[in-house]
């Protein structure tokens, strides 16, 4: 019987549950590979059966209302005559009652290892297809992995070697590796599935039984059926073009604007003025009058010149109000800070519904509401609430959060971070993550994609945004409501619930998203990625000053699945004619407290030149002027024969060795195309993850511990794998 036909013969009948044999006999058809069985009306009949099939054997209820027959026990395994047979058929028989359809009989396979695949559909990504740990162990561990379907071949291998328990994918115990590709196959049949049988909503294999000699065979299967989800529109993708003309206005009104300290509508315009915005501003408060020496417009349309962005700061309750003065003044970009939509509940979300509908209606376009606010360094407009102008870059970001968005800003002013452009996206009423993803891809400025995201509209959308984007420039990400905590405070803050948090992660990494676990890895990774070459292999070298740095570097590279290979006799040699004797002779080369720039630089350059090394870390370098600073600072304090004047030369000395340092790193690095950060020995409030140099195409980019400047590189080339994984299919 052919699929559509079972599936048929269900939905007539009333029921949304396949029987076991219903189910494998459409696996059967998509390559997976089920277990021989044959189905017997009687006990009787399952003797008759049992006879030709052979003994040890499986017996189990069978019926499509049975779908814990393990619990209920409807199982018999290892019956090894006609009697013992019998006896389990009349127990399955009187525990099934009349849900009981009849019996199915399998042959005793024997295996110590199990797994799991399945189909769901996630109410965000649509088809999913799940691998993980089988038998007892699935929910027990949840050592399962995910991917959006349809998949390719590649990420179904991916998939099955990415479980914790890989070890189980090889040589086990005496027993053969699982047939791999009967694995792959199995997954690529449920992606398959997915697609030419839409009715059907979830399958559940468990478990694939690995025999002995590596044979994989599905020895349960379980499908229900259903009515194919409709794809309801919760959003109108925005044109990308548009996204940027928002950030590009001429003229700025601010609606609600106040002279009162504190408010939203005194932060933003005096950030914009005093951030040395080039365009017109125009303040509009219905009490009128005047505001810093500037006129005040009681409503938007008595302002004589033409408004590109209007900025709305009062209450909820009177923002559709405004509206057709801003149809009447041809306004058509509106950032709308206001609070107390659907962030709120409810009677939030419904006058959000209604404004947004009247909005659209009038072809006017609206950021947030909910947020706080944007900026764009490129053209020195900084509206936002938190007062931070970081300077001009490659690097965009878009934070569901504003209040984690503005102090991003702030540390990436301090970092020396360029930013294209920041957002706080606030409740995504009508502009979502998915726009703002379209919009910058095609935004030359814009090198690399910042995100903080507590939940999506579209997941699919997003997906395929996030893919066409990373293909052309890294996209990073930050998940927040991580835990059933966070999802709750997410909840609560932009008025929309967490995807589930594994198989958004699933669809990110499909994707090429740069995922991240903490808010500041986002601008160590924004700066890595916007500075440096992508590494082309995991094979890093290391420098440091002294041998622990070097330990724990090494240490952390192995965490981070990241390699540190043996030196070659050829490159000891050389490095030998550089150091004293005693260096460590290894990996990470040890420089023996060596304080000579000439020789870290051709250090580097030596491991940049070796065909084994990837990349390069040093450490201790760069941030000695500090240490020598508070020494030449104590000596002077004790011996009054110390001038300071020598300590100042002494210093500057030593600054002008740093910078020399990494403006030659950064020249070597577009001669050998492979990054090298650096880690500072000690740092002060001058230190700076970024370092400009002039015509270069590439910066110096130094942290403050090992861990930051491991982690971005295994980032990146992770990202640099799945950029060569995708340019080969």
């Amino acid at each position: 019987m052919q699929a559509a036909e079972i599936i048929h013969q269900a939905v007539i009948s009333g029921r949304s549950s396949l029987t076991e044999a219903e189910s494998k006999a459409i696996l059967k058809t998509y390559c997976v590979p089920v277990v021989e069985e044959t189905v017997a009306s009687t006990a009787e009949e399952a003797v008759q059966r049992a006879a030709a099939m052979g003994y040890p054997l499986v017996l189990k209820g069978l019926g499509a209302r049975l779908t814990h027959k393990t619990e209920r026990g409807l199982v018999w395994l290892n019956l090894k005559n006609s009697n013992e047979l019998i006896s389990a058929a009349n127990y399955i028989k009187e525990a099934a009652g009349q849900d009981l359809e009849g019996f199915l009989l399998q042959p005793m396979l024997a295996g110590k290892r199990e797994f799991v695949a399945g189909l769901f559909y996630d109410k965000q990504f649509g088809p999913t297809i799940m691998f993980g740990l089988g038998g007892i162990f699935t929910e027990a561990i949840g050592d399962v992995v995910f991917r959006l379907a349809p998949l390719s071949e590649n990420e179904a291998e991916k998939m099955i070697n990415e479980i914790t328990a890989n070890k189980l994918l090889d040589n086990f115990r005496g027993e053969k590796a699982p047939d791999k590709a009967a694995l792959i196959k199995t997954l690529l049949g449920l992606s398959r599935i997915s697609s030419e049988i839409p009715e059907i909503r979830e399958i559940d294999i468990n478990p694939l039984l690995v025999s002995a000699d590596g044979r994989v065979t599905a020895v349960d299967a379980l499908i229900i059926t259903g009515r194919p989800a409709e794809n309801a529109v919760t959003s109108i993708p925005v044109e990308p073009k548009l996204i940027g003309k928002l950030f590009y206005p001429k003229s700025i009104a601010f609606i609600g604007a106040s002279a009162e300290f504190g408010k939203w509508g005194h932060l933003l315009f005096t950030n914009v003025v005093a951030g040395k915005f080039g365009g017109d501003i125009f303040l509009v408060n219905a009490k009128g009058g005047k505001i810093a020496g500037r006129k005040v417009y009681q409503t938007v349309t008595d302002i004589p010149e033409p408004v590109d962005l209007a900025v709305i700061s009062v209450p909820a309750a009177i923002v559709q109000d405004i509206l057709p003065q801003l149809a009447q003044k041809s306004i058509r970009n509106v950032l709308l800070i206001t609070s107390g939509f659907a962030e709120v509940g409810a009677d939030g979300k419904s006058l959000e519904n209604k404004l947004i509908e009247d909005a659209r209606r009038r072809g006017i376009m609206i950021l947030g509401p909910n947020t706080m606010g944007i900026c764009n360094p490129h053209i020195s407009l900084y509206c936002t609430g938190t007062h931070v102008r970081p300077e001009p870059g490659g690097t965009v970001l878009v934070a569901q959060s504003g209040n984690l968005g503005t102090q991003l800003l702030a540390f990436a002013e301090k970092e020396g971070i360029g930013i294209r452009a920041f957002c706080g996206s606030g409740n995504e009423a009508m502009i979502t993550i998915e726009d703002y993803l379209e919009g910058f891809a095609v935004d030359e400025i814009t090198k690399t994609v910042v995100l903080y995201i507590e939940s999506i509209k579209e997941g699919r959308r997003f997906f395929t945004s996030a893919k066409r984007v990373g293909k052309q420039k890294p996209v990073i990400a930050l998940k927040g409501g991580r835990t059933q905590a966070g999802e709750h405070a997410a909840a609560s803050h932009t008025g929309a619930m967490a995807s589930n948090v594994k198989v958004f992660d699933a669809a990110c990494r499909q994707a090429g998203v740069v995922l991240v676990e903490h808010p500041m890895d986002l601008l160590d990774l924004s700066a890595a990625f916007s500075s440096l070459p992508l590494p082309q292999g995991k094979r890093i070298g290391l420098m440091t000053l002294g041998g622990g740095w070097g330990v724990v570097a090494s240490d952390l590279c192995t965490d981070y699945g990241l390699t540190v290979p043996q030196l070659s006799d050829e490159l000891i040699a050389r490095i030998s004619k550089l150091l004293p004797p005693f260096w460590s002779h290894a990996n990470p080369v040890d420089v023996v407290a060596e304080m000579k720039t000439e020789i870290h630089m051709a250090i580097i350059e030596e491991l940049l030149q070796w065909q084994e090394c990837d990349a390069v870390i040093h450490m201790g370098i760069v941030g000695r002027r500090i240490m020598i600073k508070q020494l030449l600072e104590s000596a002077v304090a004790v011996d009054k024969s110390y001038d300071r004047k020598f300590l100042e030369a002494t210093l500057g000395a030593l600054e002008a060795f740093e910078q020399q340092l990494i403006e030659r790193t950064a020249r070597l690095m577009e001669k050998y195309k492979k990054p090298v950060v650096g880690v500072y020995l000690l740092h002060d409030d001058r230190a700076r993850t970024v370092t400009e140099v002039s015509n270069c195409l590439f910066k110096g980019i130094t942290f403050t511990s090992p861990e930051r400047a491991v982690k971005s590189l295994a980032k990146m080339y992770a990202y640099s794998k799945w950029l060569s994984e995708s340019a080969e299919k």
